[in-house]
């Protein structure tokens, strides 16, 4: 019973068609849309979330409706970078500066240049890095790469396994399919109990889509090569460039595409009052009353 079940779950991914029926059958299980719940929630999100729920489509309108409520109490497109600067310091995580050869966005993570503990700011300066990633997807594209170092890791700068569960709770259940591949560079031992632990609370999807990369492990090295170009790859990776993170260049990175995400969400019709020291709330315009055409 089990393997038809599965087999026409594979059919289904395989077919466009039914697809598209699934995605309309779970816009219409969604009802009437407007202002930002409409923006989000364009055909490829529909998709992400049927993927994730294995094309279930009352599982899949759950799972979205929960983000939904989260989106209108976390609100992650008004986080601006003025408020989460502070954490990025260090360029603990930042956008890479190149894609992958799928012309994915990439990100990088250095845990051992953790510099605050507030696990709370933590986890808002990278679901601000998240939206920012997603800003700056090709059209097309719905998965972001990330590229993980460990130099410096200790357990003085390792977050706490509370702190990433919350993370992967926020991750797999308001950004499902968002993640292509992360690698993990060279981990060193202490990382292997944290490992274990965390590695409790994800998604078996998304174990899958996780790999260790050691430099004298030909097999991971190649999968790792055969989607990045050395001439772009950090040498802190394999690659052939330095990885230099300037906060003052990135800072002004940020906020430029904070003006375009501003945009997208239509919270340009009033101007923001950015704090002075970066800790404090922007002050956003209302949602929109009703948006009359779906950006893809």
């Amino acid at each position: 019973m089990f393997l038809l079940r599965r087999q026409g779950q594979n059919q289904l991914e395989n077919d466009s068609s039914k697809q598209d029926t699934k995605v309309n059958e779970l816009r219409a299980a969604l009802g009437p849309l407007s202002g930002r719940r409409l923006l989000y929630c364009t055909d490829a999100c529909l998709r992400r979330y049927l993927e994730a729920r294995n094309w279930n489509v009352d599982k899949a309108k759950k799972m979205l409706e929960e983000t939904l409520k989260w989106r209108a109490t976390y609100k992650p497109e008004e986080i601006r970078w003025a408020e989460v600067a502070h954490e990025g310091e260090t360029g603990k995580v930042s956008r890479a500066s190149f894609r992958d050869r799928l012309g994915r966005t990439v990100l990088i993570m250095r845990p051992g240049m953790q510099n605050t503990t507030s696990a709370e700011d933590n986890i808002r300066h990278l679901v601000y890095l998240l939206e920012n990633a997603i800003l700056n997807l090709p059209e097309g594209q719905e998965q972001m790469s990330w590229l993980i170092d460990y130099t410096g890791l200790s357990l003085n700068t390792n977050i706490s396994v509370k702190t990433a569960r919350d993370i992967i709770h926020i991750l797999q259940n308001h950004y499902p399919e968002r993640l292509a591949i992360a690698f993990l560079y060279n981990p060193p031992r202490i990382f292997q109990a944290f490992w274990k632990a965390v590695k409790f609370f994800l998604d078996p999807k998304t174990v899958q889509k996780v790999k260790f990369v050691y430099p004298n492990n030909k097999d991971s090295v190649e999968l790792m090569q055969s989607l990045f170009d050395l001439e772009n790859l950090p040498s802190e990776f394999g690659g052939k460039t330095s990885l230099m993170y300037d906060h003052e260049e990135f800072s002004r990175l940020m906020s430029e595409d904070d003006v375009k995400t501003a945009k997208f969400w239509g919270l340009d019709q009033k101007p923001f009052n950015l704090p002075k020291k970066g800790h404090a709330g922007a002050e956003v315009a209302p949602e929109p009353v009703s948006v009359q055409t779906v950006v893809n």
